[in-house]
């Protein structure tokens, strides 16, 4: 009976298994394979020639990819903790008690994270442009000369994170979730022993979630090493202004398909995947320190 149901049970999950294999595992297998050989589709002669070790050396001698992961590394350490402690404070808002008609402004929240994102760019181009609403409003205050968000090297970081910020509808689901579980027992006995508000979000709240703050972390560090589609969007990956916009990612599509060397594209993904794993696994190194797991040691 064990082998029957075992043999059904296979059965049924199969299409998944296969999905996975040919989808997934398969191309995975092929991009690493592909780091050791030469397949450059320019030339005359496309040929298919093993190359050992030669992309991987490649990569280390490439100062086009160092900057373009010194771009990625200096943006994630300016839009992590944003998208980390925004979503937080917009959570912790949306969960009072005192707020009117809280279902509304979570709907209103969420809404933007599932316009087409592309459309949510091109809308927020117009917002920050030259003559959007941004620059009426800081003109308001006397400022001459409108700031050229998209157009200079020192602001276009900061208007990246505001368009980012367009698409946390997620994450704040996600807190609020984490905040819903929170014994409000904790609560009741904080207040008996007189701690205020600060107290029992310093105490009670914040120790509570860390699970979920992890959670939202490792998403959040994938993420920005990730990040593709807005400067594609902004100004379809050329780097401008002055380079800082030519993220790794951008860099590894530009290996791919503008200089159609699917060999080198595919040893700088995986420089990418090995980036992210060490990153992952030290901060899941560090969640015993700082993680609280309800029924857990600590």
């Amino acid at each position: 009976m064990e082998q029957r149901e075992a043999q059904w049970g296979f059965l049924f999950i199969s299409p998944w298994i296969i999905g996975l294999a040919v989808f997934y595992a398969f191309p995975i297998v092929a991009s690493l394979l592909l780091t050791f050989f030469d397949a450059s589709l320019t030339g005359a002669e496309r040929n298919f020639t093993f190359i050992g070790l030669d992309n991987w050396i490649r990569f280390f001698n490439d100062p086009m990819a160092w900057k373009a992961l010194g771009v990625t590394v200096r943006f994630t350490l300016l839009t992590l903790p944003v998208g980390i402690f925004v979503p937080l404070a917009v959570a912790l808002v949306l969960n009072s008690k005192a707020l009117v008609a809280p279902g509304l402004f979570r709907v209103l929240w969420f809404l933007p994270y599932v316009i087409p994102f592309v459309a949510g760019i091109i809308g927020w181009l117009g917002v920050i442009g030259q003559n959007g609403p941004l620059n009426t409003l800081i003109e308001l205050f006397g400022v001459q000369d409108a700031p050229l968000w998209t157009n200079d090297p020192g602001l276009i970081y900061p208007a990246l994170v505001l368009m980012g910020i367009w698409g946390i509808g997620s994450a704040i689901v996600v807190y609020l979730s984490g905040l819903g579980g929170v014994p409000t027992e904790l609560y009741e006995a904080a207040m008996v022993d007189g701690a205020g508000w600060w107290a029992s979000l310093r105490h009670i709240t914040l120790p509570m979630i860390t699970p979920v703050i992890f959670y939202n972390l490792i998403l959040g560090v994938a993420g920005s090493l990730q990040y593709f589609l807005v400067p594609q969007v902004l100004n379809g990956g050329n780097g401008n202004p002055e380079g800082s916009t030519l993220f790794f990612n951008i860099y590894l599509f530009k290996s791919f398909f503008t200089y159609q060397d699917p060999s080198y594209g595919a040893t700088l993904a995986w420089v990418l995947f090995l980036i992210t794993l060490g990153l992952s696994l030290i901060l899941f190194g560090t969640q015993k320190r700082w993680v609280y797991y309800a029924g857990g040691d600590r």
